[in-house]
């Protein structure tokens, strides 16, 4: 655990505003801090408090330390929304035996929802909300191999396969990475913009340096309703409406697809069943259509009985099957062992929560990491649901999909 320093009280005001236009156009260049969905959502920026953290009590130090804030703050909250008052943005590690992650409290939160908008501050009067200079597109962009090539990849991919058909494990998640290089620093609200634009039904999301747009949340949790969509299975779309038609039908169908989904369900369902009186579990998935792949798609929900914030159920449900495998344990142990790569916050949980404990926390999915020591340069990652029916070949196809959003966000 990093110790934080001793907290200083903090004066936080929240106020109704009019409508000051797209929120992703108010950030400035520096550290911008962005939860969006369509127009709704939270942007930020400075920052009042941060607390850095690692190792396997991450969550619970992590909730520890929100508690010690809010009991030191002072709030005012004219709006009494999800959102408003006391607010921290947050990104943590996949593997709770590396990487670093954060919770921090911005300055300025703007935010917008159901067609009230508002703005928070903290030890700091309320600023005049305008549209910002236009991002710096990143000019050229060069495109390399990350921890293996392609070819190095699929040979772990068939490698896990035969472990899973040898029952040594039930599903492994597996990641590949590519390596990024600009000629200048990244304004990463050139990217940001662009990921919301095209993919409006995601969650657009900018936290200390990790940046991307996930079509997977992880627990929405608002007056006691927690809410997950799981996706697992996925085909690319041809860009041909009417054969998309028939992809969709035979991803519906798919028994391979639908195993991995299954897997995905069953371990959001167990996690959220320790903390909800009942947990609402769809029959069969639905298909969930995006601008580059199609993805198999449920929404789980349940009634939180135990009092627990929308940390505490991030706690309990990372890592799903979906971005893990599972069973977990062991499922982890292949992907340490033959992965090849530190994840970083990537398939971590990104998102925020507010004093009450509510919050919205997707997975860090379609995303990159700027490395923080040259911000010329960056890791875009995809990860691919290995089961026994899985083809090497096919899964590659799959990660390059996924690859596609982040990689046509950083093109002028």
């Amino acid at each position: 655990m990093t110790i934080a320093p001793e907290l200083a009280l903090l004066t936080v005001s929240t106020v109704r505003v009019e409508d000051p236009g797209p929120l992703l156009a108010l950030l400035p260049a520096d550290s911008p801090l962005a939860w969006v969905s369509g127009d709704e959502g939270l942007v930020g920026w400075g920052e009042a408090a941060r607390f850095d953290v690692t190792g396997p009590d991450r969550f619970a130090d992590a909730q520890d330390w929100w508690r010690a804030v809010d009991a030191g703050s002072d709030v005012v909250d004219e709006v009494q929304l999800p959102g408003c008052g006391l607010v921290a943005f947050g990104s943590f590690s996949f593997d709770p035996l590396t990487g670093t992650s954060s919770l921090v409290v911005p300055e300025v939160v703007v935010g917008h929802r159901s067609g009230t908008w508002w703005v928070t501050t903290v030890d700091r009067p309320a600023p005049v909300l305008r549209a910002t200079a236009a991002p710096r597109a990143p000019g050229a962009v060069r495109f390399s191999d990350g921890a293996r090539s392609s070819t190095a990849w699929t040979s772990v991919v068939a490698d896990v396969v035969e472990r899973i058909r040898d029952g040594q494990v039930g599903k492994v998640v597996l990641a590949r990475d590519l390596e990024a290089q600009l000629d200048e620093p990244l304004d990463v609200r050139w990217p940001l913009r662009r990921l919301a634009a095209g993919y409006p039904g995601c969650w657009t999301f900018s936290v200390d340096g990790l940046i991307g747009a996930t079509p997977e949340l992880l627990v929405r949790l608002e007056e006691g309703l927690a809410t997950s969509r799981v996706l697992a299975g996925t085909i690319r779309r041809s860009g041909d409406a009417a054969r998309d038609v028939t992809q969709a039908a035979a991803l519906a169908r798919s028994s391979k697809d639908l195993e991995e989904h299954g897997f995905a369900v069953r371990s959001v369902a167990e996690s959220l069943s320790s903390h909800c009186r009942t947990v609402d579990v769809p029959a069969e998935p639905f298909v969930l259509h995006l601008q580059n792949v199609m993805h198999l798609a449920s929404v789980v929900s349940g009634v939180v009985a135990d009092g627990a914030t929308s940390l505490g159920l991030v706690s309990s449900l990372h890592p799903s099957a979906a971005v893990c495998g599972t069973p977990t344990e062991d499922a982890m142990a292949v992907i340490r062992e033959v992965e090849g790569l530190d994840r970083g916050r990537y398939a971590g949980p990104v998102g925020w929560m507010d004093a009450s404990g509510d919050g919205e926390w997707g997975i860090a999915l379609r995303c990159a990491e700027l490395d923080p020591a040259d911000p010329r340069r960056l890791r875009l990652f995809a990860g691919c649901g290995i089961v026994a029916g899985s083809v090497p070949e096919q899964e590659l196809a799959e990660s390059a999909a996924k690859l596609v959003p982040m990689r046509d966000a950083l093109q002028s």
